[in-house]
C-alpha cells in the first residue's frame, strides 16, 4: 500500500469512528428535545398549585363540611392518603401509567422506582422538539394521583377507620387510578388511541373518584343517625376558604395540563375562570327557583361543580362553550344532590358522587360537543361530533365500570385486613378523639 493511500485509509477510519461517536441528532437524525426553561418554570408552579388543592384546599373544604368532632380526622385522612399516593407513585405508579412499553391498560415496569429517570432525562410536551425535565412531569402527575384518591374519601368520612382508609387507598390507586391514567393520557393507552378528549382529568380524576365514592359509601353503610338526625357542616367558613384555594389551585390543574406556557394553557385558564363563575351563580339560581335562599354552601358547591365539569374541556372548548358547560353541570349536580340522593337514600356524606361523579360525566360528554369549531371550540373544520360523542360515551362507560369493580375489590380487601368501620361508640364520640386521640375544639 502506498504511503498516501495508507494515510487516507487511516483518515477514513478515524472519521468514521468520530462520526459514530457523535449523538444521533448530529448524524442527521431528529435532534433531541430541548428543555424550555419557561415551560419548566410554569410546570413546577402548576405542580405546587395542585398540591395546594389537596393541603390545605381539599382538607379545609371537606373538613368544614363535617361535624366538629370529625374535622381533624377528615383532614388527617386526606393528608395521609395523599402522602401515601406520592410514595406509591414514585415506586411503581409512574411506571404503570407512563413507563415504556406496556399495552392498552398499563404501561411497562421498566421505570419502577424511577429507574433511568435522572436530572437530564426529559418528558415530551405537545410541541415537537420541546420538553420539560422528566422529574417535573413525574411530580405533576403525582399530585393528580394524590388528589384523586383523597376525593374519594368525601363519601365515607365520619365512620371509616383510618387504617382502612390507608389500605383502601393503596389498593385503589394500584388497580383503579394507575390503569385509568394510562388508558387516557399515555400514547399507548386504550382511550388515547380511541381519540378520547380529556384535557385535565374528567374521567381519570372526577368520574373515577365520584363513582368509587358512591360504591364505597354503599358498601360502608350510612352514618349513625342518617338521615333522621340533623347532620350539618360545622364550619362553612372553612369550606369557603377551601373553595377559594381549590379554585386558585385548579389553574395549575387545568392550565398546567397543557405542559407548556402557551396558548393552550391560556385557553384552559380563561375557561377555568368563566365555567366556574357560571356554575357558582347557577347553583344559587337553582336554589332560588326551588324555593330556597341562595346559600354559601350552594355557592361553594357550584364552584366545585363548574371546576369539575370544565376539567376535561379546559383546553378543548371555547370560553362560551365553557360557560354553558359550567351552568348545565351546576344545575344537574344540584338536583343530583338535593333530589336524587334523598330519593335513593345513600349516604354520600360530602357529595363526592353528586358533584365529582355527575359533574365529571357531564364534563366528559359535553367536551365532545363544545370541542366543535362551530361552537367556538378548537376542533378542526371536519370535526365529527357524533363520532366524538360515541368515543366519549364509551370512555365514560368503561371508566364507570372499571372504577366500580376496582373499588369493590379495594374496599373488601381493606375490610379483610383492618375492618371498615369504627365502633358505634367511636362514631358517636367522634373520630378525632377515637382514631387520633385529639380534638379540634375543647
Amino acid at each position: 500500500m502506498k504511503q498516501s493511500t495508507k494515510f487516507a485509509a487511516l483518515g477514513a477510519i478515524a472519521a468514521a469512528a468520530m462520526f459514530a461517536a457523535l449523538p444521533a441528532w448530529a448524524q442527521g437524525a431528529v435532534p433531541p428535545p430541548t428543555v424550555n426553561k419557561g415551560d419548566t418554570a410554569w410546570m413546577m408552579t402548576s405542580t405546587v398549585l395542585v398540591l395546594m388543592m389537596i393541603v390545605p384546599g381539599l382538607a379545609l373544604f371537606y373538613g368544614g363540611l363535617t361535624r366538629a368532632k370529625n374535622m381533624l380526622a377528615t383532614m388527617t385522612q386526606i393528608g395521609a392518603v395523599a402522602c401515601l399516593a406520592m410514595l406509591i407513585w414514585v415506586m411503581y405508579g409512574y411506571t404503570m401509567a407512563f413507563g415504556d412499553g406496556g399495552g392498552d391498560f398499563i404501561s411497562g415496569f421498566g421505570k419502577a422506582f424511577l429507574k433511568g429517570v435522572t436530572p437530564d432525562s426529559t418528558a415530551a410536551t405537545f410541541t415537537a422538539g420541546v420538553a420539560i425535565p422528566e422529574y417535573v412531569f413525574v411530580c405533576f402527575q403525582m399530585t393528580f394521583a394524590a388528589i384523586t384518591v383523597a376525593l374519594v374519601l368525601g363519601s365515607v368520612v365520619e365512620r371509616m377507620k383510618f387504617s382502612a382508609v390507608m389500605v383502601f387507598g393503596a389498593v385503589w390507586l394500584t388497580i383503579v387510578y394507575f390503569p385509568i391514567a394510562h388508558m387516557v393520557w399515555a400514547s399507548g393507552g386504550l382511550f388515547f388511541k380511541m381519540g378520547a378528549l380529556d384535557f385535565a382529568g374528567g374521567t381519570v380524576v372526577h368520574i373515577n373518584a365520584g363513582v368509587s365514592a358512591l360504591v364505597a359509601a354503599l358498601i360502608l353503610g350510612k352514618r349513625i343517625g342518617y338521615p333522621t338526625e340533623r347532620i350539618v357542616p360545622h364550619s362553612l367558613t372553612m369550606t369557603g376558604i377551601g373553595t377559594g384555594l381549590l379554585w386558585v389551585g385548579w389553574f395549575g390543574f387545568n392550565a398546567g395540563s397543557a405542559l407548556e406556557a402557551n396558548g393552550s394553557a391560556a385557553l384552559a385558564m380563561i375557561n377555568t375562570f368563566v365555567a366556574t363563575a357560571s356554575a357558582g351563580l347557577f347553583w344559587m339560581l337553582a336554589e332560588r327557583l326551588n324555593g330556597h335562599k341562595g346559600s354559601a354552601l350552594g355557592f361553594c358547591s357550584g364552584i366545585v361543580a363548574g371546576l369539575v365539569a370544565v376539567t376535561p374541556a379546559a383546553g378543548n372548548s371555547g370560553p362560551f362553550g365553557a360557560i354553558i358547560l359550567g351552568a348545565v353541570a351546576s344545575v344537574v349536580c344540584f338536583y343530583a344532590v338535593s333530589v336524587l340522593k334523598p330519593r335513593l337514600g345513600y349516604d354520600d356524606a360530602l357529595d363526592a358522587f353528586g358533584v365529582h361523579g355527575i359533574g365529571g360525566m357531564i364534563g366528559a360528554l359535553g367536551t365532545g360537543i363544545v370541542f366543535a369549531p362551530s361552537l367556538g371550540g378548537p376542533g378542526k373544520p371536519d370535526f365529527d361530533m357524533a363520532h366524538q360523542l360515541w368515543v366519549q360515551f364509551k370512555t365514560v362507560g368503561t371508566t364507570i365500570v372499571w372504577a366500580a369493580a376496582g373499588t369493590i375489590v379495594a374496599i373488601y380487601i381493606a375490610k379483610a385486613v383492618t375492618g371498615l368501620r369504627v365502633s358505634p361508640d367511636v362514631e358517636r364520640e367522634g373520630l378525632d378523639l377515637g382514631e387520633h386521640g385529639e380534638r379540634a375544639y375543647n
